[in-house]
């Protein structure tokens, strides 16, 4: 049985579940990126989809 030294060293020395962190913080940057994209898309298509309305009811057309 090991002592109590050897079990800290080898769980410190350990990095089997680092690889599912990393894979997680890198799955939600990539998450956070497509929401803030989408986000910012939605706000454009709908002030275009606004002009035209706008243009078809006869209103300005510089959008």
């Amino acid at each position: 049985m090991k002592d109590l030294k050897s079990l800290l060293k080898s769980f410190i020395e350990d990095e089997s579940g680092l690889t599912a962190v990393e894979y997680a913080i890198a799955g939600s940057l990539v998450v956070g990126g497509a929401v803030a994209a989408f986000a910012t898309l939605g706000d454009n298509v709908t002030a275009k989809i606004g002009c035209l309305g706008s243009a078809v009811s006869g209103g300005s057309t510089n959008c």
